[in-house]
């Protein structure tokens, strides 16, 4: 196995190798004008529950803020949420979740 380790050269020439291929077979995606329009919409409804989800408080708003900015980075990644689930994405920092029931009857 210690015969197949590179060694720091190798490996960084390696690395530019493959990104040089890499940039070669990158395929450009097209997006047609509604789909243009839907990911602006969608932009800017994330980046305004943000704005406005700064002064909220409670447990529930952070978790919903990191889903908002998780949604942000990950813009152009082909897997992306429906509308309901963006939707629910959207009022996450808003909707306080129900309380959980105790069974402490005794």
């Amino acid at each position: 196995m210690a015969a197949n380790k590179l060694t720091p050269l190798q490996e960084l020439e390696a690395r530019r190798k493959a990104d040089e291929e890499a940039k070669k077979n990158k395929k450009t995606v097209t997006r047609t004008d509604e789909e243009k329009a839907t990911r602006k919409a969608r932009v800017e409804k994330a980046k305004d529950a943000l704005a406005r989800s700064v002064g909220v408080k409670g447990d529930h708003v952070a978790a919903g803020r990191d889903a908002l900015k998780d949604f942000l980075r990950r813009l152009n990644e082909t897997n992306q949420p429906d509308d309901a689930r963006f939707e629910a994405l959207i009022e996450a920092p808003f909707k306080v979740p129900p309380k959980k029931k105790t069974n402490d009857r005794y």
